[in-house]
C-alpha cells in the first residue's frame, strides 16, 4: 500500500543524515561528557561543538542554549523557573490557543493561586495588540505567547509583542516549537527571554529540547542535582540526541528556503484542490499569515475522525489537530476560540507537509479525499445542512 505521511506538526521522521551523526555515540563515543578521562573528553569535543551549531541555528550565544528533554518539558521549565524567581509576582498572560504545554500548565497554577489571562484570537486566529497591552500589569510574571500556532499555523508578531511586553520590564516567553525551521529566528535582534524547541518537529528525534534564555535572566532550575548545563538543567546530558539535535538545526537552516518555497507550493496546491472539488469547505485561519506546511480545513456536515480513519485506509495520515490532544472527544480549543461554526469544527483535518512529502503524493491525496467527504456526506445526518 502507498503511504503518505502529511502530519509533521505532530511528530517528524527523522533525517537520515541525524541518524547517521548519532550512531557512534552508541557505540565508541560512550563515555559522559562531564568526566575528565579522555573518555569523557572525546564526548565533550562533540557535545560543546552541538551547543555551539544550535546556538548560531537560532542566533544566540552558547552559553544561552540548554539541551531538555522536550518541548513540554522547555516550556514548564520556562514558566515555573521565572514564578519562582519572582515570587512575588501572581499573574500569567497567555493567549487561548496555546498548545497544551503552556495552556494546562496555566490552569494548574491557576489552581494554585496564580491568576491567568488568557488573550483571545480573532476568526482568523489573529491576536489583538492592545489586549495584550491592556492585560499587562505591574505584578504580571510572565508573558508565554507561542510563535506560531500547531493546529493551525498562524504566525503571531512575535517582534511587536516582544516590544509591548519588555516595555513594561516583563519576563517574555516564546513557545517555538512550531516555527523552529520553518521560519527564521535570529535570537540576537529578537527581545524574547526565554525561547522553546522541540527537536521532533524538525527531523530530530523525540526525546530532545531546547531552551534559550537570555544572558542575565533570572530562572530558577526546573530539575535540581548535579551541575549539569551550567546548573540549570541537571541530569546526565543525552549526547546523542543532543549532536542529532545540531544536525536537524544545521540542516534546517540548509532547507529552510525549500520550506518556505516548494512546501508552501504543495500545500497551496492541495489546498485549492481541495476547495474546488469539495462544496462547504473552508479553510481555518490566516491564509496569508502561517507557516508554509500547515493546512487547517474544514468539510461541512462530516466529522473529521470519520475522514481520517477512511484516509488511514489508503495509508494517508493526516490530523484533526494537535497530537497531543487526539483522542478527546472535545472539539479543538484553537478552532473554538476562533468562534469557527460547530458544523465546521467537526468536519476539520490538519494536513501538515515537510520537506519529505513530493508532488505525487499531493496528487494521491487530491485524488482520495474528495469520493470519501462524498460518501460521508451520503451517510451523514447532518448533510445537507438545513439553513
Amino acid at each position: 500500500m502507498k503511504e503518505v505521511y502529511v502530519d509533521n506538526n505532530a511528530t517528524t521522521r527523522i533525517a537520515p543524515e541525524v541518524k547517521k551523526v548519532m550512531l557512534p555515540f552508541f557505540g565508541k563515543l560512550f563515555g559522559n561528557p562531564s568526566s575528565i578521562h579522555r573518555f569523557g573528553e572525546k564526548v565533550a569535543i562533540h557535545f560543546n561543538a552541538a551547543r555551539e551549531q544550535v546556538a548560531s541555528f537560532l542566533g544566540a550565544e552558547p552559553e544561552e542554549i540548554i539541551f531538555t528533554s522536550c518541548g513540554t518539558e522547555s516550556n514548564n521549565a520556562a514558566i515555573r523557573g521565572t514564578l519562582d524567581s519572582y515570587p512575588h509576582k501572581r499573574h500569567i498572560v497567555t493567549t487561548a490557543v496555546e498548545h497544551p504545554a503552556v495552556l494546562n500548565l496555566c490552569h494548574c497554577l491557576e489552581k494554585q493561586g496564580y491568576e491567568v489571562t488568557e488573550l483571545s484570537v480573532d476568526r482568523l486566529g489573529n491576536l489583538d495588540l492592545d489586549e495584550l497591552q491592556n492585560s499587562l500589569r505591574d505584578d504580571t510574571a510572565i508573558v508565554s505567547i507561542m510563535y506560531a500556532n500547531n493546529e493551525t499555523g498562524v504566525i503571531f508578531p512575535i517582534e511587536k509583542i516582544a516590544q509591548i511586553v519588555k516595555s513594561r520590564g516583563i519576563v517574555f516567553h516564546c513557545d517555538a516549537v512550531q516555527a523552529a525551521g520553518k521560519i527564521p529566528i535570529n535570537l540576537s535582534a529578537l527581545p524574547v527571554d526565554l525561547l522553546s524547541v522541540s527537536g521532533h518537529k524538525l527531523h530530530a528525534p523525540k526525546g530532545i529540547g531546547i531552551l534559550y534564555i537570555r544572558k542575565g535572566s533570572l530562572l530558577s532550575p526546573f530539575l535540581i542535582g548535579g551541575h549539569q548545563e551550567m546548573g540549570r538543567r541537571a541530569g546526565t546530558e543525552n549526547v546523542p540526541y543532543i549532536v542529532g539535535m545540531a544536525k536537524a538545526c544545521e540542516l534546517a537552516k540548509i532547507y529552510l528556503k525549500e520550506e518556505q518555497i516548494r512546501v508552501r507550493k504543495m500545500r497551496d496546491r492541495l489546498e485549492e484542490a481541495l476547495l474546488k472539488l469539495i462544496s462547504n469547505t473552508r479553510i481555518n485561519g490566516d491564509r496569508e499569515n502561517r507557516l508554509s506546511n500547515t493546512l487547517n480545513i474544514s468539510f461541512e456536515g462530516v466529522e473529521g475522525e470519520s475522514i481520517l480513519l477512511f484516509l488511514n485506509k489508503y495509508g494517508i495520515g493526516a490530523s484533526s489537530g494537535s497530537a497531543c490532544t487526539s483522542g478527546s472527544e472535545k472539539p479543538s480549543h484553537v478552532l473554538r476560540a476562533m468562534e469557527i461554526p460547530y458544523i465546521f469544527i467537526h468536519g476539520s483535518l490538519r494536513f501538515s507537509l515537510s520537506r519529505y512529502n513530493t508532488d505525487e503524493e499531493i496528487d494521491y491525496i487530491i485524488g482520495k479525499l474528495p469520493p470519501i467527504v462524498s460518501r460521508l456526506r451520503e451517510l451523514s445526518p447532518l448533510w445537507p445542512v438545513k439553513v
